[in-house]
């Protein structure tokens, strides 16, 4: 008989990995505030999981929120020719 698995670590490399299971950064969304704004960086973070990451907040969520929705603007104005690489 083997001794059991060590208990999982939570760590900001495991919330924006991409590879992570969506029921792992839901746990980790709902169970560790600080991770958050890691899983808001985390390109395979579902909509319905920012949304509920947005609604929750905690340690620096809006900033990352805030960069996330910058990013995507821009990406769009870039592929729609009205890029200027410049910030309100």
């Amino acid at each position: 008989m083997s001794p059991p698995a060590p208990p999982l670590v939570p760590t900001p490399l495991m919330a924006c990995d991409p590879a992570t299971d969506p029921s792992l950064l839901w746990q980790l969304a709902r169970d560790e505030p600080e991770l958050r704004r890691w899983i808001v960086a985390n390109p395979a973070a579902s909509a319905s999981l920012l949304e509920f990451i947005s609604q929750a907040g905690g340690p620096g969520v809006r900033e990352a929120l805030t960069l996330l929705l910058d990013s995507l603007e821009e990406r769009a104005d870039l592929l729609s020719g009205k890029y200027t690489g410049e910030h309100d």
